[in-house]
């Protein structure tokens, strides 16, 4: 008989940028292809029994700081951002579902046709009763970032870990793309990052993480079974920890 794994993480929340929903070559776009490629890693996680939140970007849809560069209100473009999240978080749940994994939304803005408003306490026992959860609407509120909405709900639920899914395989003392001398840090502190002006999280992110001690770990979602990997305790990305 073999041995189920042994897991470093069982509550995670999962950051996926709106850009990793669309399509390969620009970004944009819903792409179901990706979608059900994230669903089936996600999928193969929940079934060694690690509770996973999902927080989802909206940046393939709508962002509000370039709508606000286009001449739209901020706090209106930051609405309209939020929405696109929504839509992104529907379809990662039908993938979802559609791989036999019992899946609610919970949005920060209320939309009772849609999705659950978002309370805590139902979120954690969504948890317990093995269903996994996206939040979406970001904060709720204008001016924040997802980053700093996975930032606060993992807090919230007891996260054991964030994990922020992208495109390079942790964080870099520069853009690897601009520089291919840059160097990746295998392990960072909060403040280190803040301090270096590195541009993973937005700085209220990094600043919730630290106070908090909530350890976030940068990772390369397009690397087959990397979060499984993560979760049994592979050294994977960067990790970033308070001290």
């Amino acid at each position: 008989m073999n041995e189920a794994p042994t897991l470093k993480y069982r509550r995670i929340l999962l950051k996926i940028t709106g850009e990793a929903l669309g399509e390969a070559a620009t970004g944009s776009g819903i792409c179901p292809d990706r979608i059900h490629g994230i669903a089936g890693e996600i999928r193969e996680v929940r079934e060694l029994g690690v509770q996973v939140v999902v927080v989802v970007g909206g940046g393939n849809i709508f962002r509000g700081a370039r709508g606000s560069r286009q001449g739209i209100d901020r706090a209106t473009g930051d609405y309209m951002g939020m929405l696109a999240t929504v839509i992104n978080a529907l379809a990662l749940q039908d993938a979802l579902e559609k791989q036999n994994v019992p899946t609610r939304v919970q949005t920060a803005i209320a939309m009772a046709q849609v999705a659950e408003s978002f309370i805590r306490r139902r979120a954690v026992r969504h948890l317990e009763k093995g269903r996994v959860v996206i939040f979406a609407g970001g904060t709720g509120n204008p001016y924040f970032s997802t980053d700093t909405a996975a930032a606060l709900r993992a807090t919230e639920i007891g996260a054991d870990i964030i994990l922020k899914a992208t495109k390079v395989d942790g964080i870099y003392t520069e853009d690897p793309k601009k520089n291919p001398d840059a160097r990746r840090y295998d392990r960072l502190t909060y403040q280190a990052a803040l301090d270096g002006r590195l541009e993973v999280m937005d700085a209220p992110a990094f600043a919730l993480c630290r106070d908090n001690a909530m350890p976030l770990i940068v990772f390369d979602l397009f690397q087959p079974r990397n979060i499984k990997r993560v979760v049994l305790g592979e050294a994977i990305g960067t990790l970033v920890t308070g001290s």
